[in-house]
């Protein structure tokens, strides 16, 4: 079913004949997991899995790269924050995020210089004017905002802006796939992957998992019909016992992706193994900065190592991120764990799945 315009996928007589045929292909009990938090909060907001059958669970993954950010990496960028002559540069959602003992809100108010900014970009502004201090720019995403980190140590590079520095928390999807298939307490039938993520990798990224695996896969967009679509072939694919690695955000991801993106990221990146909150370590799925750009790396230039902690006490985020648990099994969701007082990552992220459980579900759900 080839659509070609945005529109169409808001169409409700679509979206009206893709859950019948859904309901009439599904014959057994599935799981399907969306990667992505954007899916997520779009899966949400358009009440899609009030519409599906009940034997179609949706599992949210490890998509929100605030959530997967370890513990002990939250408190290595309070333990930057701290430091003398540091001007932190971050993004919103990270800012309210709980350390073990504080938050950058909570150095914020106590007098560190933190910034929310919208892109690294603005970290190297900040250094240009403040050129007597170290702006560290605090780098928490996926494959689709690696190769803007990676343009911008480059283009700082270029013009010999040397009081900026990059703390990399970036980490790749494919790597986190594997590692959920591997778990015995994740049972997934089926990847709705994501698609700002695919637009960078193509579908090619996922080839080798998929080889691996024979999982089903099927890359989607973000409006109700792309998402009910990859629901679609999903149950196909399962029903039929026919896995494959399908396409179906045709109109923004090529099967080879963003070539130039991924030469940049390679350029700068190398490949590292890298703690998931709720997974643990995942062998190369982490990037660190090349040698030839470690000036610009803040783990070196502040010897600052991310050091293993604790989750918050009674806090299931970690078992939320891996599909194991929905955030109405949290005892704290709720209660003591809210959008104005969150206790973990789950909720203080707007892609977060605790955040779009408390924003658009019932008590029940």
């Amino acid at each position: 079913m080839a659509l070609k315009h945005v529109e169409e996928y808001r169409d409700p007589k679509l979206s009206k004949k893709l859950i019948e045929r859904i309901r009439s292909v599904s014959k057994t009990d599935i799981r399907l997991m969306e990667v992505c938090g954007t899916h997520t909060v779009s899966i949400f907001r358009s009440g899609i899995r009030s519409i599906l059958p009940e034997s179609i669970s949706l599992l949210s993954g490890p998509g929100c790269p605030v959530c997967a950010t370890a513990q002990g990496e939250i408190d290595a960028f309070i333990e930057l924050a701290r430091k003398d002559n540091v001007i932190i540069a971050t993004f919103g959602d990270l800012i309210r995020v709980p350390g073990t003992s504080s938050s950058l809100q909570g150095e914020k108010a106590d007098g560190r210089d933190i910034r929310v900014v919208y892109s690294a970009f603005d970290g190297i502004q900040i250094a240009r004017d403040n050129p007597d201090k170290i702006v560290v720019f605090l780098s928490v995403g996926f494959e689709t905002t690696a190769p803007t980190i990676a343009a911008a140590i480059y283009s700082a590079r270029q013009a010999g802006i040397e009081n900026f520095a990059i703390y990399s928390a970036n980490k790749l999807v494919p790597p986190a796939l594997e590692a959920l298939t591997s778990q015995e307490n994740v049972q997934v039938n089926g990847f709705i992957l994501p698609g700002h993520v695919s637009v960078i990798i193509g579908e090619q990224g996922y080839r080798p998992f998929f080889d691996r695996h024979r999982v089903p896969c099927v890359i989607t967009g973000f409006e109700p019909a792309d998402i009910l679509q990859g629901i679609s072939k999903l149950v196909d694919q399962i029903e039929t016992a026919s896995p494959r690695l399908e396409n179906a955000y045709p109109r923004a991801v090529t099967a080879g992706g963003n070539v130039k993106a991924q030469k940049l990221m390679q350029e700068v990146f190398e490949p590292v193994d890298a703690v998931w909150r709720g997974i643990g370590v995942i062998p190369g799925s982490g990037l660190r900065i090349r040698k030839p750009y470690a000036v610009f790396d803040a783990t070196e230039r502040f010897q600052i190592i991310a050091k293993e902690a604790p989750e918050p006490k009674g806090c299931a985020c970690g078992e939320i991120l891996t599909g194991s648990k929905a955030p109405p099994q949290c005892p704290l969701f709720r209660t003591r764990c809210t959008p104005l007082d969150p206790v973990g990552p789950c909720m203080v992220s707007s892609e977060g799945t605790c955040a779009a459980f408390y924003r658009f579900s019932g008590e029940g759900q």
